[in-house]
């Protein structure tokens, strides 16, 4: 299960990765503002089909009030992310900016020392912003599971009620008689049963491996 409005939000902990490296990086260039879809032209259905219903999983995450609570609080894990990333990545910025200033007044080991050291911690915030946007997705997934768990059974209910003898999702077909949705009443019904849950950014450090048990001594005999 996807749910495309909140695709987006573990990209954004990705960017960091492009500035990861000290001092030099560069912006990338703002993407151009993508012009206005023109508008649908306007459909005329035939007979809905007994029997035959239609929903969208996606379309229902999007438009209820626990999915946009989703969103909301995945950009929020977001922000914390980037704002742990950037402080970062600006303190070793700061320290190569004031390294590439004492090139004049350092020996050459010196400096190539200070360098491999920032370089290792520009690594270190590189594989970091890996794991944040790994962590993201993560937490992304197991949200959206949550709330597809919620769902389920409320779709089973809309599809009974309407008397419904096939289901079909919604985004694969291209049109549909929207009097078949019943993407409408399993976002009712899920508005009724959930609005929100407490969740927090998923954790993937490694563990500490724990040293071995010393090997009990055998048995004099």
């Amino acid at each position: 299960m996807t749910f495309k409005t909140l695709a987006a939000a573990g990209s954004a902990v990705a960017l960091v990765l492009t500035s990861a490296a000290p001092a030099f990086a560069q912006q990338p260039a703002a993407a151009p503002a993508a012009a206005p879809a023109a508008a649908a032209p306007a459909v005329t259905h035939g007979a809905p089909v007994p029997g035959l219903c239609i929903v969208s999983v996606e379309n229902a995450i999007g438009a209820s009030t626990v999915g946009k609570f989703v969103n909301t609080r995945l950009q929020q894990l977001v922000a914390q992310v980037n704002a742990e990333l950037n402080a970062e990545k600006t303190a070793i910025d700061n320290d190569a900016k004031a390294l590439d200033g004492q090139r004049a007044t350092l020996d050459q080991n010196t400096l190539e020392q200070r360098a491999a050291a920032l370089q290792v911690r520009a690594n270190s915030l590189q594989r970091k912003a890996q794991q944040r946007d790994r962590e993201i997705q993560a937490t992304e997934q197991k949200a959206v599971n949550r709330v597809g768990t919620e769902m389920e059974p409320l779709i089973r209910q809309a599809y009974q009620a309407k008397q419904c003898s096939m289901l079909i999702n919604r985004n694969s077909i291209i049109l549909g008689n929207p009097a078949s949705d019943i993407t409408p009443q399993v976002v009712t019904a899920l508005n009724a049963k959930i609005t929100q849950f407490t969740f927090d950014r998923e954790r993937l450090d490694t563990p500490t491996p724990t040293a071995a048990a010393p090997a009990a001594a055998a048995p004099r005999r």
